[in-house]
């Protein structure tokens, strides 16, 4: 059997002896590389560790060297001492596969609460993601370096609405942080106090989350049992009928909160008048039973429940009202940004500014806020601050500097995109792709079809790599041959990974161009648009398919081929043959965008979220500019995708020599009848 063997002076594979023709040079690369075959054969038995071993002594010295071992240790990867796994890491050292067994680690042992063995690896994790990055700071939380975890405080502690599991770990523990202070604790126990308790999911059990709010309220000094939490759960009425002839406490502030929170997730309606009934009682007391913080936090509250039914119910200006009756306790960030979008939904621009600058320094900073704040300045007289943000914003081609270019009267330009033609790539530009190993590895996965989830982390390691590097050179060449493979999606990730980079022909690629011109046309919709739906959806993989069962280029859901064929008196065809999917996907767009009144950007969420969806999301009360209709959305999936398809439009329409200002493209969103 032969192997592609590392250099011993260099560290890399010795894949092309001479340079011959790009493509030949790179095709032979691949093609004799036959440790791809064996790393194939073992991926079949991975569950058999004396298997896996003898691949290991088979495949020592070549490309895929790491993962027999990996697929060995992981196998029982929690009972492995962490000198093993840090072992492993130096042995495979910057490889993918060495930090993710150390990722791996870290998270088992995190879940076992063996945080001496978190510590032990976490120097072997550079790039963590979100679950890793909790694991990592449980390990340090009651440590000599507790200051590390404090630094995924402001991601864990006030937040509410928590996915990762470990992540909800580290906000319990956390508690018990050194650095953690009495009104950090205040401010928690406060927020815990509005979870649902009837709704929360099967690895946050009630009796979990209210053990959470037992300990944050012993640490207070202020102890609740857990039996008046299930009462008070129970029957909030009952609550509010014993408050009322109760002496006041500060046990009952939080308990109120508690309450009333509870009863807006029955209905936040019975909730309001409860509340307003018991302020109104209250101020004629002479001793108040309710203090301004826990009327600002009921407010609060309610109001964050009322943005969570905007879908059901429609947007209401009664949320700005609560979250402005709200102001004078600290906002966490979800509180902060449904404040922010019901402002911005309603027009409400100094409610603007007071929801951002009640965010963290580093969320303000962030260019959607900069945005609507640029924005609100402007419409409160402000205008000379407006555009001194708006100059930084524009400097980038993404949908919020797309935006603030309309707001300085600028173009987007060709050279801003950057080249609309694909790069020269020589011979050694190929070799030297080919003799990186991260990107060798990713080429030899990908054109063996190896599973997406190994080919997707080697390459996405790779763009890694070359940009910690700083090599743009190399990433233009991958990308390239990438994209003369028809991989568009990996040099599509390729480039806009590369903040240095712009190169609209790899970003913004141009592939079925004549079936996208000719169907689009012939339903009378912008090609752009078409382009900018499709690079969203599938990144142009005309078999790509969606865990709901979407599929081809324009991601069209089964029934929704059957009613399209049916609309077009024929029988369903087949989504992955790229131009049926365009014919079909573009007759969609042009029916969503008529039911829509023409109306772009509801059309977009329309396909994304269903039309139903973004017509409940249609304002009531005045006509309303289009980025203030998507900046609300409620789903954040679906106001993240039409955020793309738009600025993704208004490239291909530049690059298409059909250009339109983002501004203009989306428009206007009238009422809703």
């Amino acid at each position: 059997m032969k192997f592609v063997k590392y250099s011993r002076y260099f560290g890399l594979p010795v894949l092309c002896a001479a340079v011959l023709s790009q493509m030949a040079c790179a095709q032979s690369d691949i093609n004799d590389d036959d440790s791809i075959h064996q790393w194939m054969n073992a991926e079949r038995q991975k569950s058999n560790p004396a298997t896996m071993y003898q691949y290991e002594q088979n495949m020592q010295g070549t490309l895929f060297a790491a993962y027999p071992e990996y697929w060995r240790l992981n196998y029982n990867l929690s009972s492995q001492d962490p000198q093993v796994v840090n072992d492993f890491v130096s042995k495979y050292p910057s490889q993918v596969m060495s930090e993710k067994l150390a990722a791996d680690y870290a998270e088992i042992k995190a879940r076992q609460s063996d945080y001496a063995a978190v510590r032990a690896v976490a120097h072997s994790i550079e790039n963590a993601d979100e679950s890793e990055a909790c694991a990592i700071a449980l390990g340090f939380n009651q440590s000599g370096e507790s200051y590390r975890t404090i630094e995924q405080k402001h991601n864990v502690w006030l937040n509410t609405q928590i996915k990762q599991s470990l992540c909800d770990k580290l906000a319990t523990e956390m508690a018990v942080n050194p650095r953690i202070t009495r009104t950090d604790q205040h401010e928690r126990l406060i927020r815990m106090m509005r979870i649902d308790r009837r709704q929360l999911s099967s690895r946050q059990a009630p009796l979990d989350k209210m053990g959470d709010i037992l300990n944050l309220s012993n640490h207070l000094g202020l102890p609740i049992s857990y039996d008046t939490l299930r009462s008070i759960a129970d029957h909030p009425n009952g609550f509010f009928a014993q408050f009322a002839t109760s002496d006041y406490s500060d046990l009952n502030q939080y308990l109120y909160v508690y309450a009333i929170s509870q009863l807006a997730h029955r209905s936040y309606h019975e909730a309001m008048i409860q509340l307003e009934f018991d302020i109104n009682q209250d101020n004629n007391r002479s001793q108040k039973l309710l203090s301004d913080m826990t009327r600002r936090y009921a407010y609060r509250s309610i109001a964050v429940k009322r943005m969570n039914m905007n879908t059901d119910d429609g947007f209401g200006m009664e949320a700005v009202s609560w979250f402005r009756k709200s102001i004078g306790e600290p906002f966490n960030f979800e509180e902060a940004e449904d404040y922010a979008q019901a402002a911005i939904y309603f027009g409400q621009w100094h409610d603007v500014i007071s929801a951002i600058s009640s965010m963290t320094a580093v969320n303000q900073g962030e260019r959607i806020w900069q945005y609507w704040l640029a924005r609100s300045y402007e419409q409160t007289g402000k205008k000379s601050e407006a555009y001194r943000i708006y100059q930084v914003l524009a400097e980038g081609v993404d949908y919020y500097g797309l935006l603030a270019k309309d707001h300085l009267g600028q173009r987007l330009t060709l050279s801003e995109i950057g080249a609309t033609a694909l790069p020269n790539i020589s011979n050694q530009d190929i070799q030297q792709v080919m003799q990186n190993p991260y990107f060798a590895r990713a080429f030899l996965m990908m054109n063996n079809d190896v599973k997406s989830e190994y080919a997707s982390r080697e390459w996405n390691w790779a763009v890694k790599k070359a940009r910690d590097a700083n090599d743009d050179a190399l990433v233009v060449a991958a990308a390239k041959y990438a994209h003369d493979l028809g991989m568009y999606h990996r040099s599509i990730y390729a480039i806009d990974n590369m903040p240095n980079l712009r190169m609209a022909s790899l970003s913004h690629p141009l592939p079925y161009h004549n079936s996208v011109l000719t169907y689009a046309q012939a339903v009378g919709i912008d090609p752009a648009w078409a382009y900018g739906i499709m690079r969203q959806e599938s990144r142009f993989q005309p078999s790509a398919r969606s865990g709901v069962g979407a599929g081809g280029l324009m991601q069209i859901m089964p029934n929704t081929a059957k009613q399209i064929a049916r609309s077009m008196a024929e029988r369903a065809g087949n989504m992955n043959d790229p131009k049926t999917n365009i014919r079909y996907g573009t007759w969609y767009l042009n029916n969503l965008a008529n039911q829509s009144g023409g109306q772009i950007a509801v059309a977009t969420a329309g396909y994304n979220a269903g039309l139903g969806a973004a017509r409940k999301w249609l304002p009531t009360h005045d006509v309303i500019s289009a980025d203030q209709y998507v900046e609300a959305i409620p789903y954040f999936e679906t106001r993240d995708y039409v955020k793309h398809v738009m600025e993704n439009a208004t490239i291909y329409g530049l690059i298409l020599g059909n250009a339109m200002p983002i501004s203009q493209r989306m428009g206007v969103v009238q009422p809703r009848n």
